[in-house]
Order: structure tokens, then C-alpha cells, then sequence
């Protein structure tokens, strides 16, 4: 079997490693007990980006969003969060409970001691940020959310934060037409992963924390027989480009829109080589080459990574749906040739929040890690009949098809 390389290195990482690529723990709907609470929790829990309702192609509605809980307690009895309890605008019964070690599947990366824990400690003044991908009940579309957090000081006192709300952005998701056309991709490091360096890279501009990666997918090509590489390698480094089956492709417009910006000339990489974290984090310093594409009023889709000599396009340039754009490459923070692909606030990498989309139409031909499409010569059959998805947004180790 080729070696494995480690994800962070497949696009725009710009945080400390991440924790193992587990799925989120599930919650646990219905749930009421709720142990008594001596005291008030000296806590601050805020929600900075208000969710939005999506459909993910597993054909549930969901929540993306994350919950910074900072402790504000006296450093000789800090506190260890044991339950979180999630309820739907004014109900009193929750909709979802995660409680226990199950709250460690919460972070986005493992914590500094590295063991599994029945809670989450956190020290007196620092912050740590809960990444929820909350499912929700059939037929439930709240308004808003309140949230009940349970902890436990180290003198064995509870401890409780009972109404920590969250409003919920009414906004319906932009729909977009595929970032690609024709094969098969497969959706890396993508919406559903709070463990993804996507959306566990916040991006800190002028006092301002954001993530304009929330909901950002690295398309990586895939051929009939759902491999990534052409070829068997007992090491990837010594791969190249046009081995992997994406290399080259067309990138195409997802709706009619305008260039806001655009950039050409960075060298294509070598595929899995080290990688260096620029001191600014920008387009230009992760992107490579790159295309932002205005789609709609505070709407901006970002496509990173293009092969060198192929952006097609300029600033001010009104381009249609479908438009070629350029061509899968591998420049900018990539460690192999892919399309990062994300839609944000801002033309500007920096200081934008990550927004939802869905995608018009794609086949779903099942799931896969990205490790297991690089040996040509291990079967990867597909695990169910192809289904045909319309206006959802593809989630983590999808293996879909595009028109």
C-alpha cells in the first residue's frame, strides 16, 4: 500500500494539527435529566455566526455553527464541561444531548494532554470552541436555540449556564450550479467534519475572529474505479501531477456573476512536498492561483489551487454559469492537485465568514476516505447504487458525480 500522507497537507491548513478524522459523536435527542445545579456558571458562551438551515446530501436538515465557551472561574477550582443540552426555541425538552467523553468529539483538535476525558476541562480565562453539526428533527425549524451547559468545578461543585442563545439566520442557502463538470470527485476535509482544518481554521484579522472556511470542500478527481492516482506508488512524494486524475480538469462558474478578483502565474508544486504556513494569511498567500466570482449581494465563491497559465479570466469580468474559469491544479498551500472550493461573505480570504450552499444537481455514488482512492490496485467498488441528489450541499467523503 502507498504510504499516507497526512490531510493537512491537501489545502489552505493554517492551524496547529488536527485531532484523528472521526465522525462527530451522535447526540442523543429527547433526553431531560438534568442534575441539580448548585451555582451559576462563571462562563461567557456566545455564538458569532449566526446558523443557517441546510440540507446536506445525506437528506437531513442541518446546523453548522460553533459555540465559544470562555470560563471566567478563580484558577484554583477550574471547570470541566459534562453536558450540553440543546433545545428549540422555547421547549423545555432538548433535542439534542451530548454529554461525557462524548463532548470531546466537539473539538476540532485534541487537547493538550491527550486523553479522553468525561467532560471538557477549561482553564480560568481561556476560550474553547465547541464545532456542532446538530441534525435536526423531522419537522423542526427553529427560530432559535438555547443552550444549557452543565459543569463540574474541581471541588466537585456543579455548575450551570441555562439560557446561552443562539438565533438562527432565516436566509435560505444560495444555490449554485457544480464547481466542476463531468467524472467523478470526491468532497474532502468538507461540511459535516468539525475535525476538518477547514472549519478549524479561524482567521484572526484586526480584533475580528472569523472562519471563512466553514463550509469548504477540496474536490479531488476521481477516475471509474474511484481512485485518485493513475498509478501504484510505494510513496506519493514521488508522484507528479499528471498522475492524479483531477490534474487538468475544467473549473467552471457556478452561477452568472462578476471576477472580484483573480491571479495567475504561481508555479505548479510537487505533489505532498512540505508546506510552509505563510505569516499572512491571505488569497495571495494560500490560494496560488485563484479565481473569487461575486455570485450574488454578499455572496463570493472562491476556487484555489488552479494550475498555472490557466485562469481564463480578470477583475471586473462578467463571466456566465458554466464559464470556464481554469483548470485543476496544484498551487498556493496544496499538497496535491485538488479544487478548494468555498463560498463566503467577502471577496477576501481574510475577515470572511463561510456561508452554506447547495448544489443544484449531483449523482451520489457513496462515500470514501481520501486514503483509500490512492492504490489503482485495490478495488474500490461502489457501495450503493447511484443516487440522484438535487439542491443539497455535499458533505464530507461524498463521492459524487457532477453534470
Amino acid at each position: 500500500m502507498s504510504q499516507v500522507p497526512s490531510l493537512l497537507g491537501w489545502g489552505l491548513a493554517i492551524a496547529l494539527p488536527i485531532a484523528a478524522s472521526a465522525q462527530p459523536a451522535p447526540t442523543h435527542a429527547g433526553s431531560s435529566l438534568t442534575p441539580p445545579a448548585n451555582h451559576q456558571a462563571q462562563i461567557e458562551a456566545r455564538t458569532p455566526f449566526a446558523p443557517r438551515i441546510v440540507t446536506g446530501s445525506d437528506g437531513h436538515h442541518h446546523l453548522a455553527y460553533e459555540l465559544r465557551v470562555t470560563s471566567f472561574q478563580s484558577d484554583n477550582n477550574p471547570l470541566k464541561l459534562t453536558r450540553l443540552a440543546i433545545f428549540s426555541g422555547t421547549s423545555q425538552v432538548p433535542m439534542a444531548t451530548i454529554e461525557g467523553a462524548a463532548l470531546q468529539e466537539l473539538l476540532n483538535r485534541a487537547q493538550a494532554n491527550g486523553k479522553t476525558d468525561d467532560g471538557v476541562p477549561i482553564g480560568s480565562g481561556l476560550t474553547v470552541p465547541l464545532f456542532l453539526w446538530l441534525p435536526l428533527p423531522a419537522g423542526v425549524r427553529p427560530d432559535s436555540l438555547r443552550h444549557q451547559l452543565t459543569f463540574l468545578t474541581a471541588k466537585g461543585e456543579i455548575e450551570q449556564a441555562d439560557n446561552v442563545r443562539a438565533t438562527i439566520d432565516k436566509e435560505a442557502p444560495l444555490r449554485i450550479a457544480p464547481p466542476l463538470r463531468g467524472g467523478r470527485w470526491l468532497a474532502v476535509e468538507g461540511p459535516g467534519n468539525p475535525h476538518s482544518h477547514h472549519w478549524g481554521s479561524p482567521v484572526a484579522i484586526d480584533g475580528k475572529l472569523t472562519i471563512p472556511q466553514r463550509f469548504a470542500i477540496d474536490w479531488f478527481g476521481l477516475d471509474e474505479g474511484n481512485h485518485s492516482l493513475r498509478h501504484h506508488y510505494e510513496a506519493l512524494t514521488s508522484s507528479i501531477d499528471e498522475d492524479w486524475v483531477g490534474y487538468g480538469k475544467d473549473v467552471v462558474a457556478v452561477a452568472d456573476g462578476v471576477v472580484a478578483d483573480a491571479h495567475d502565474g504561481i508555479a505548479n508544486g510537487k505533489p505532498l512536498r512540505p508546506l510552509e504556513t505563510p505569516e499572512d494569511l491571505t488569497a495571495r498567500t494560500l490560494y496560488g492561483n485563484f479565481v473569487v466570482l461575486a455570485i450574488a449581494p454578499g455572496a463570493y465563491a472562491h476556487y484555489a489551487h488552479l494550475q498555472q497559465g490557466s485562469v481564463t479570466v480578470r477583475p471586473g469580468q462578467h463571466v456566465a454559469r458554466g464559464q470556464v474559469l481554469g483548470r485543476v491544479g496544484q498551487t498556493g498551500s496544496a499538497g496535491a492537485p485538488h479544487l478548494h472550493f468555498h463560498v463566503s461573505d467577502r471577496p477576501s480570504f481574510e475577515g470572511s465568514e463561510g456561508l452554506p450552499f447547495l448544489i443544484d444537481g449531483f449523482t451520489l455514488y457513496g462515500t470514501e476516505k481520501i486514503e483509500e482512492s490512492f492504490d489503482p490496485e485495490i478495488p474500490h467498488p461502489l457501495p450503493w447504487k447511484p443516487i440522484l441528489r438535487k439542491e443539497e450541499l455535499p458533505l464530507d467523503g461524498d463521492l459524487v458525480g457532477f453534470p
